[in-house]
C-alpha cells in the first residue's frame, strides 16, 4: 500500500480545507482507478509529524498559509524539526505545495521548493497558491472561506499525487 502523507498548518482554516479538499481528491482519484485499497491518505497537523512518518510514506503535500511572506512559523519548524532526519532518504518521492495567502503567496512556495529541493523530492506540479484577498488586519485574522472553485484545484492536486502514486 502506497501513503501520501499530507502535512498542514493553518490558523484561520484555509490552508486545513485546502488540505482536506487534497485528501478527497486523493482518495476520489484512487476510487476512479479502482485502487481505493492501494493507497492511504494520512492527514496530519504539521506539529505532529515526525520523521518516522515521513519515511513511511511514498509522497507528500506540505499545505501551510503566508504569513509575512514566508511560511507559517508551525509549517517551518515542522520542516526544521525533521530535516535532517530524513536527508538522503527520501530523496526521489514526488511531491506538492499548497498555499493560502492574502495576495501573493510567492515568498512561501519558494521557500517549500527550497527545501524540498534539498531534500531531493521531485514536484508533481508548481505550486497551488491560493489568494484569499486579505489585506487589512481584520482581514487576516479572520477565519477564512476557500471558494469552491479554488477547492476543486486542492481536489485536483491531490488527485494527481494519487495518481502518481497509484501507476
Amino acid at each position: 500500500m502506497k501513503q501520501l502523507l499530507i502535512v498542514w498548518h493553518s490558523r484561520t482554516g484555509a490552508a486545513r480545507q485546502m488540505a482536506e479538499a487534497a485528501a478527497r481528491g486523493a482518495r476520489s482519484a484512487a476510487a476512479e482507478m479502482a485502487q481505493q485499497n492501494d493507497l492511504r491518505v494520512a492527514l496530519r497537523r504539521a506539529a505532529d509529524v515526525q520523521a518516522d512518518e515521513l519515511l513511511a510514506s511514498d509522497g507528500y503535500l506540505f499545505c501551510a498559509p503566508e504569513n509575512l511572506a514566508g511560511l507559517s512559523g508551525e509549517m517551518k519548524e515542522f520542516f526544521d524539526r525533521n530535516y535532517y532526519a530524513v536527508l538522503d532518504r527520501i530523496q526521489g518521492l514526488p511531491y506538492a505545495c499548497a498555499i493560502s495567502a492574502g495576495s501573493d503567496g510567492s515568498g512561501a512556495a519558494r521557500q517549500a521548493e527550497r527545501i524540498c529541493t534539498g531534500w531531493r523530492l521531485n514536484p508533481v506540479a508548481p505550486p497551488l497558491i491560493v489568494n484569499m484577498g486579505a489585506q487589512t488586519a481584520q482581514q487576516i485574522l479572520a477565519p477564512k472561506t476557500v471558494a469552491p472553485a479554488e477547492l476543486a484545484k486542492c481536489e485536483e492536486l491531490g488527485g494527481l499525487l494519487a495518481g502518481t502514486l497509484l501507476l
